[in-house]
C-alpha cells in the first residue's frame, strides 16, 4: 500500500487528466489539489505528450500561478526543470529524412515536434481537425527538421492505414507508433515514452520509483504508470489503463484528480 510519507513527486499527465480538452476546461479543484500537494513538500510535475509549446492557456495559467517547474514533455523526450533541461533524446536527420520521404511519397501529412514549435509539411482540413485541440500555434515548414532539434512526429492517417505502416517496414526497430486521435499518431523513438523522461527526472533528483506517484487516462501513460511506485487512472481512462493502475480514481469531471489526491493521503 502507498506510503504517503514516501512521496516526493506526483507526475500528472495533461489532457483529461488535469483538463478536459473538449471543453477547454480546467475543473477548479485541480489548483487547489496542487497546491496543497505543494504545501505538504511534494512537488507536482507534468507528464505530457504535448510539447511546452502547445501547453492550453489554462495550463500555462496553472504553472505561473502555483507556480509548477518540473515537466516530462513531449512523451519524455524534452525534460526539464526551472527552464533547464535535465534530459533530452532528439531524433536523428538522417531517420527523420528516410521517414518524411515514405510518407510524401504515400501521400501522408505530418508534422515534427520540438520543445519551441510544432511544425506540419502542409495544411489540409483533416490535420487541422486533428491538431487544432493541440495547438493552433503551429507553423508550416516541411523542412524544418533540418535546422531543429525534432523529438517526436506526428503522423496523420486513419487506422485503415495502420496495417500498410506496419507491413511497409518503415518504422524499424527504431520507431514506434500510438494512437492518439481518430486521425493521428505519434511517432517516438522506440524507446521513447513518459517513463524515459520519469526515469531521467528521478534519476536528477536522486529518487527512486517508489518515491514517485503519477495520474493518467491514456495509452501514452502505460509505462509511465509501470516507472512509478504507484499508478492512478483516471476514471474516464482507458481500459488497459485501468488494469495496470494500482488505483481508479474518479471521473476528471466529478473531481477525480482531487478525490484521487485525498484517497491516497497525499493531500487533505
Amino acid at each position: 500500500m502507498l506510503d504517503p510519507e514516501n512521496i516526493k513527486i506526483v507526475f500528472f499527465d495533461i489532457d483529461e487528466t488535469l483538463y478536459i480538452k473538449h471543453q477547454q476546461h480546467l475543473p477548479p479543484s485541480v489548483h487547489t489539489a496542487l497546491n496543497r500537494l505543494k504545501q505538504n513538500g511534494i512537488i507536482p510535475a507534468i507528464a505530457t505528450g504535448r510539447s511546452l509549446c502547445s501547453f492550453p492557456k489554462e495550463i500555462d495559467e496553472l504553472r505561473q500561478s502555483l507556480p509548477i517547474e518540473l515537466f516530462v514533455t513531449i512523451n519524455g523526450q524534452y525534460n526539464c526543470y526551472q527552464q533547464q533541461p535535465i534530459a533530452t533524446f532528439p531524433l536523428a536527420t538522417a531517420d527523420i529524412e528516410r521517414l518524411v520521404t515514405f510518407f510524401a511519397h504515400h501521400n501522408i501529412d505530418y508534422a515534427f515536434v520540438s520543445e519551441e514549435h510544432v511544425a506540419v509539411n502542409q495544411v489540409t482540413e483533416r490535420l487541422d481537425q486533428a491538431i487544432r485541440p493541440i495547438t493552433d500555434r503551429y507553423i508550416i515548414d516541411k523542412d524544418y527538421f533540418r535546422h531543429h532539434a525534432v523529438y517526436q512526429m506526428l503522423i496523420f492517417y486513419d487506422e485503415s492505414v495502420d496495417q500498410m505502416i506496419a507491413d511497409s517496414g518503415i518504422l524499424g526497430d527504431n520507431f514506434r507508433v500510438v494512437r492518439w486521435h481518430d486521425f493521428s499518431v505519434d511517432l517516438l523513438a522506440a524507446d521513447g515514452s513518459k517513463a524515459r523522461g520519469i526515469h531521467a527526472v528521478l534519476e536528477h533528483f536522486k529518487l527512486k520509483p517508489e518515491n514517485a506517484v503519477a495520474f493518467g487516462d491514456g495509452l501514452n501513460d502505460l509505462e509511465m504508470l509501470s516507472e512509478v511506485g504507484f499508478g492512478v487512472a483516471m476514471g474516464n481512462g482507458h481500459p488497459e489503463l485501468k488494469a495496470v493502475a494500482n488505483y481508479v480514481t474518479d471521473d476528471i469531471a466529478d473531481d477525480g484528480l482531487y478525490n484521487g489526491l485525498q484517497a491516497l493521503g497525499l493531500i487533505r
